[in-house]
């Protein structure tokens, strides 16, 4: 299964410089073109992406060979393992060298790929081919695909993130079903909890942000943050659900112990993608994760029973129970490749045929990114997995938007809500709006 989604925030920053670096440059590959494929004439196609795992590879590959022996005058040359500032450095440098189609795991540099254009805005190519993007792809996902109206991506398989549960710790504490709401999460969480001394026998849930999957950003997700407003600029200090989402998750920190007791029992956890995952071990009753942890659980088989629901919501938004924050692979076509109509044959076939889209999920175990994938009587989807399918139809969850300098904006609250959570950020009103501030002065700087 695919992981590399998810990076911890030192690679998050990294990722945030090189997108501050290249979003001030242009691309510098000329203009692409067609390719005569169209009329049976052999062509090769170069494409780069980053998965490394075995079974990633294979799935990838399977779905490369279903696509020659469809095309067979189109031929894709695979090369993987291959990070986004590698791609961007040969998109820019251009040649015959340079890929033509290219994948990313991290939809938080769209922004930087469609701005800097050394991605083709495939807008007009779903146009051409009669394909309404909004009628094929779950919302979220196509909006961390865009930047300011261009397309110069597609999705290519989702991660949705929802609540995993110990159904053994539940029954102990006289549960039967998930919390639905805030409320009832943290009375839950406090109470399936079982302190000892200045560390924890049981803890209902990790909250702290340095937690694998309990960063800000996952958090307001079940609000339905918006980040920027219609003008562009950051509105963290205005929307009152990022407000509400520091203070909330406070306040659960406070109700569980505080932050130092928390933070202790916290480097006791082991590696997150391996059986001695907090989750997994026992040491926590809730947990927030991703799709792909139903696989791991299946694997590493723990020693009590388990289940998946979505995520709690905030009290005054329960109507929206059921929905998740969103963020998956993405995928595009070099402005600069001489390919481009061969390129898009594949780039369509990989994100639209359900057949492909559904065999790549089943393989690594991700979401599929189409709205008939998701209803695909093909897809491997047990009653676990099947949690987050309805996560990624649920027309309420959402995403990160893109921004010019990539998730810029996102490490600028992240840095808060570290000093928010450990008590160190009181004026709550002062510090988002300097926040706003620093975000809008990189925004500006970007451009």
């Amino acid at each position: 299964m695919t992981r590399r989604y998810r990076r911890p925030l030192a690679a998050l920053t990294a990722a945030v410089c090189t997108a501050l670096l290249a979003s001030a440059c242009t691309g510098t590959n000329a203009a692409g073109g067609d390719d005569e494929s169209a009329s049976g004439k052999d062509v090769t196609i170069t494409f780069w992406h980053g998965w490394s795992q075995d079974n990633e590879v294979k799935a990838i590959n399977d779905n490369v060979a279903a696509f020659e022996k469809a095309h067979p005058n189109i031929h894709v040359k695979v090369v993987g393992n291959i990070a986004d500032d590698k791609s961007d450095q040969a998109l820019r440098a251009g040649g015959p060298d340079a890929p033509d189609v290219v994948s990313s795991f991290t939809t938080d540099n769209v922004g930087k790929f469609c701005s800097s254009h050394v991605w083709a805005d495939l807008g007009p190519m779903l146009k051409k081919d009669g394909i309404d993007p909004a009628k094929t792809f779950p919302a979220a996902m196509l909006k961390y695909s865009q930047y300011e109206g261009n397309q110069c991506s597609l999705p290519l398989l989702g991660d949705a993130y929802g609540l995993y549960w110990n159904k053994t710790m539940f029954a102990a504490a006289g549960y039967t079903q998930p919390p639905k709401t805030f409320s009832e999460f943290a009375e839950m969480a406090a109470r399936l909890t079982t302190p000892d001394g200045d560390s924890y026998k049981q803890l209902g849930f990790m909250p702290n942000y340095h937690g694998y999957e309990t960063s800000i950003a996952h958090y307001l997700g079940q609000y339905g943050s918006t980040y920027f407003g219609a003008d562009g600029k950051s509105n963290v200090a205005t929307d009152p659900t990022v407000a509400a989402g520091l203070t909330w998750q406070k306040s659960l920190v406070d109700k569980l112990g505080g932050f130092e007791k928390l933070e202790k029992y916290r480097t006791t956890f082991g590696d997150e993608f391996s059986a001695k995952n907090p989750f997994t071990a026992g040491q926590v009753a809730m947990s927030l994760d991703g799709e792909w942890r139903t696989a791991s659980l299946a694997e590493d088989k723990p020693d009590f029973e388990w289940a998946t629901a979505p995520f709690p919501v905030p009290d005054d938004q329960a109507a929206t129970y059921g929905r998740g924050y969103q963020t998956g692979t993405i995928i595009g076509i070099a402005s600069g490749s001489k390919k481009r109509t061969a390129s898009w044959e594949f780039v369509k076939f990989l994100t639209t045929d359900t057949d492909a889209v559904v065999s790549f999920a089943n393989a690594i175990h991700n979401v599929p990114s189409t709205l008939a994938a998701l209803d695909s009587p093909k897809l491997d989807a047990d009653q676990n997995f099947r949690t987050f399918i309805d996560i990624a139809k649920n027309p309420n969850s959402s995403t990160t938007p893109a921004s010019v300098n990539g998730g810029a904006y996102q490490v600028s609250l992240q840095n808060l809500s570290f000093e928010v959570e450990a008590g160190r950020k009181n004026d709550l009103k002062a510090g988002l709006a300097a926040t706003a501030k620093e975000i809008d002065d990189a925004v500006n700087q970007a451009k």
